[in-house]
């Protein structure tokens, strides 16, 4: 029994057991540390921007604790770890000319988060490709469109980016009614579906009905111009019109829309 005892008390046993275990709790620690130190305070714009960084900065941090560790544990065993040192040297500059791409998409997630082309939750067009940022690594990005499909980007390959979340989309809409409806009773319907509409999320309060727009041969054209932010303006515009076509059922507003008369070919006697 004591001779397994001292076994297990051995150097080479419990030192990397607790290198091992010390490691860990560090790494654990250090990224909820890493955490509340950048988004603690943030509004949600900086909170998702930080985010995206602590994790950035969470996988290099692991890495060179990881690797420390593992020399540590190398040493302990009576390892060269001068040696290994020079060789990784030696080797790293070989892997970076070998691996120039890898390295250019490391710099360029860098680059990205800290130019602030977007973040995790973003909106983004790239490439004609549009949807939500869902994964942004040091290598590559990934992009989620409507319909759940993933679009996967080496990040040395983004260069012109469109962030539908970090601008603001003007929705025109043109609403055809019938000549016959009176201007101001159109026009106070429209005026009270602007005022619903700056109940939807992220809708601005700038939102107008501008007027009528144009005259067509069956209808009179009235515009309304709707100001959200550009990730929602597909979802807002579809909320609009259904707010439209409520108002102009309400209040018996017609809208016109195309009539074909047909005839059987039978003359009638």
């Amino acid at each position: 029994m004591e001779s397994i005892i001292s076994f297990v008390l051995q150097r080479k046993i419990v030192l990397p057991i607790l290198i091992v275990c010390t490691t860990i709790l560090i790494v654990r620690v250090g990224k909820v540390i890493v955490r509340k130190l950048f988004t603690r305070g943030k509004d949600n714009f900086e909170a998702k921007k930080r985010t995206t960084i602590v994790e950035l900065i969470s996988k290099i941090l692991s890495f060179f604790v990881y690797a420390i560790a593992i020399i540590m544990i190398l040493d302990i065993y009576g390892v060269d770890t001068n040696g290994i040192l020079a060789s990784l040297g030696i080797a790293g500059v070989v892997l970076g000319l070998a691996l120039q791409d890898t390295v250019q998409d490391l710099m360029s997630g860098i680059y990205i988060i800290l130019d602030n082309y977007f973040v995790i939750g973003d909106t983004v067009r790239i490439d004609n490709f549009t949807g939500e940022v869902v994964e942004l690594s040091l290598k590559s990005t990934k992009i989620r469109g409507a319909n759940g499909e993933i679009y996967i980007l080496a990040n040395r390959n983004v260069d012109a980016v469109v962030n539908l979340s970090q601008s603001r989309a003007g929705i025109s809409i043109k609403v055809p009614t019938a000549y016959e409806e009176k201007t101001s009773k159109v026009e106070e319907a429209l005026q009270e579906v602007v005022q619903e509409a700056l109940k939807i999320p992220n809708v601005y309060k700038d939102s107008a009905y501008l007027g009528i727009d144009s005259f067509d041969a069956s209808a009179i054209n009235y515009a309304i111009i709707i100001y959200c932010k550009s990730s929602d303006q597909w979802e807002v515009k579809r909320k609009v019109l259904k707010l439209i076509k409520e108002m102009y059922e309400e209040r018996n507003i017609k809208i016109p829309y195309d009539q074909i008369e047909v005839h059987n070919g039978k003359k009638s006697v």
